[in-house]
């Protein structure tokens, strides 16, 4: 899986990088965040391992844009863990779906 390409896409569709301060995510873990209701956020978080790649992608309501890496989050709606195409493949359907 080419995560600088997923990276590149991520800033191209208006995500922030948000610092990762709090203890939440994995340290060295990078995350970029886009709201799409209000305090809701679609989160994508990179976590670098020495022997993989790994990116998780939340659906989680925040009570602030910036407590995003500082605290968790009151409720998270979705969770998927992306480890191989496939399960790039799965996600990418369901925000078609979503969209519709």
């Amino acid at each position: 899986m080419d995560c600088k390409r997923i990276v590149r896409s991520l800033k191209q569709d208006q995500f922030i990088k948000v610092d990762n301060a709090g203890k939440w995510f994995e340290e060295g873990s990078a995350i970029y965040a886009k709201e799409i209701k209000q305090n809701i956020f679609l989160l994508f978080i990179i976590l670098k391992d020495i022997e993989i790649e790994n990116i998780q992608a939340l659906i989680a309501h925040f009570d602030s844009f910036g407590s995003i890496g500082m605290k968790k989050p009151e409720q998270v709606m979705f969770y998927l863990s992306i480890r191989d195409k496939d399960d790039l493949h799965y996600f990418e359907k369901y925000m078609k779906i979503s969209d519709n």
